[in-house]
Order: structure tokens, then C-alpha cells, then sequence
């Protein structure tokens, strides 16, 4: 016979009935590159939801779906995150989390402190949009008809420029003869030091071609181009001196092949006349 169930370990009768689906939440990071700004919505709607689901990483979706404020924008899908905190990681066509022998550098895997060629299984999540993704990031490909409060009515400024001169001239639309170094104090910024001092401090350009650079690379052409020189001519007098030694070891030897016929020629005659 079976044991009774005490009646308050009994399960309420809420708790003891089919739970309905919970309806799936997702977490919209929309970026605006225009502006600079950022920010983060919740959707709860299947219907909504259902524009990103089957979608892979940079497909870019209408947002006519989510509702009248987002009608005319374009987004692309950036990545994202499943409900355990795994991103998603671009050509790897699934849904599912896998595990993934990656090297160090690799997204997913920084890899500090590792041996040099060394390689680790990482879990990842696929780059296919799913229920299961938890957060995913987008960013505005098109500006729509309406402003988006917190995304398109205000600007936040980059604080921090490129540093790289090519990035510079790029920037700015700059030409070979523009100086890239007069444009990177738009970047400046002022602040206060520990002691209370006032100080300035710009991006450090990097590959910058100056004068000093070019006479670096100039003498560092003209080294390798007198070593090279060297190497030929030092190169061409090892092969005169080793005809040279070869040429002696020749007669040397031709020489003492004629003494030993000569000697053996000899002993034959000696021979022959002792005979006589």
C-alpha cells in the first residue's frame, strides 16, 4: 500500500496545476553610431520577438515590427547573449551552445596566461538568434521617420580620437601634405591631477612619417645595402682564394704522381738490367 500524504506536505492546488508557458523576455541594446548614444529596452511580446528569431549576426531587419516609434529604422543584428552570460560567436551557424577547441585571440578566448600554441574547448553560442538569447545588441543602420528619445535627440561626443595617422587623416579628409599633428588637438582634454594641478593631454599619434622617420629608414636601406655589397664581394674573393687552393692542390698532386711514376720506372730498368 502506498504511504498517506500528510496533508501540509500536500502542494497547493495553484502549484499542483499545469503551469502555462512563461511568455520569453529579451533584452534590445541599441546603439546609435551617429550620436554616440546608447540604450536598452525589455520586449516582452512574441510577435515583436519573432522579427530577430532564425535571424544570424549582421542581418540587418526592418523595425516597422517592434512599433510605430521604430517605423523606417533598419537595424543590424551586432551579437548577443544567452540566459547563462555566453555570447554568440560569428560562423558558427546553429542555436544551440557548443563547445569549441579555440586558440588563443580568438573571440571567446583571450587566452592570458596560457602556453604558447596552447588550445581550449570554450562554450559558445551560436549565431543564429534564438528564445534562448537573453540579450542582443543591434545598432542603427537607417534613421527612421520619428526621433527616438535617448537614441537620436542627443549627441555624446567622443572623447577619445584614433591615434593612428592614417585613422587621423581619415577622420578629417586630410591629403599627404596636411599635418596630422595640428588636427589632434581637437581631442585634447583638460583635467586635474592628483596634486591639484591642470593638465592637458591628447592622443599619442602613432605611425607618424616625419623627417626623423624617413632619414631612420633611409640609413637603415643604405645598411643593408652595404652589407649586402659586402657580403658579395667577400663572397667572390672566398671563391678566387678557394680556385686558388684547389688549383695548387692539382699540381701538387700531379706532381707527386709523376715522381712515382718516375720512381717506379726506374726501379724497373733496375731491375731489368740486374737481370742482364
Amino acid at each position: 500500500p502506498k504511504a498517506a500524504v500528510l496533508p501540509f506536505l500536500r502542494a497547493p492546488k495553484e502549484l499542483r496545476a499545469s503551469s502555462s508557458v512563461t511568455p520569453s523576455t529579451m533584452k534590445l541594446n541599441i546603439a546609435n553610431p551617429a550620436t554616440g548614444c546608447q540604450k536598452k529596452i525589455e520586449i516582452t511580446d512574441d510577435a515583436k520577438l519573432r522579427l530577430f528569431y532564425d535571424q544570424r549576426i549582421s542581418a540587418e531587419i526592418e523595425g516597422d515590427g517592434l512599433g510605430e516609434e521604430f517605423k523606417g529604422y533598419i537595424f543590424k543584428i551586432m551579437g548577443g547573449n544567452d540566459k547563462q552570460g555566453f555570447a554568440m560567436k560569428q560562423g558558427v551557424l546553429t542555436t544551440s551552445r557548443l563547445f569549441l577547441l579555440m586558440k588563443q585571440g580568438t573571440s571567446g578566448f583571450l587566452g592570458h596566461g596560457r602556453r604558447k600554441g596552447e588550445r581550449r574547448r570554450k562554450a559558445c553560442r551560436g549565431c543564429i538568434v534564438s528564445q534562448d538569447i537573453a540579450v542582443l545588441n543591434i545598432m542603427i543602420v537607417k534613421q527612421g521617420d520619428g526621433p527616438l528619445p535617448g537614441l537620436t535627440d542627443s549627441e555624446k561626443p567622443r572623447l577619445r580620437g584614433p591615434k593612428r595617422a592614417s585613422k587621423i587623416k581619415k577622420l578629417f579628409a586630410l591629403t599627404k601634405d596636411d599635418d596630422v599633428r595640428k588636427y589632434v588637438n581637437t581631442y585634447r582634454r583638460e583635467f586635474e591631477s592628483k596634486t591639484g594641478k591642470k593638465k592637458s593631454k591628447a592622443p599619442k599619434i602613432q605611425r607618424l612619417v616625419t623627417s626623423l622617420t624617413l632619414q631612420r629608414k633611409r640609413h637603415r636601406a643604405s645598411v643593408k645595402k652595404t652589407t649586402l655589397a659586402k657580403s658579395k664581394a667577400d663572397a667572390a674573393e672566398y671563391h678566387k682564394v678557394l680556385a686558388l687552393r684547389l688549383k695548387e692542390a692539382r699540381e701538387r698532386r700531379s706532381e707527386s704522381l709523376a715522381k712515382r711514376r718516375a720512381s717506379s720506372i726506374a726501379s724497373k730498368a733496375s731491375q731489368e738490367g740486374a737481370k742482364k
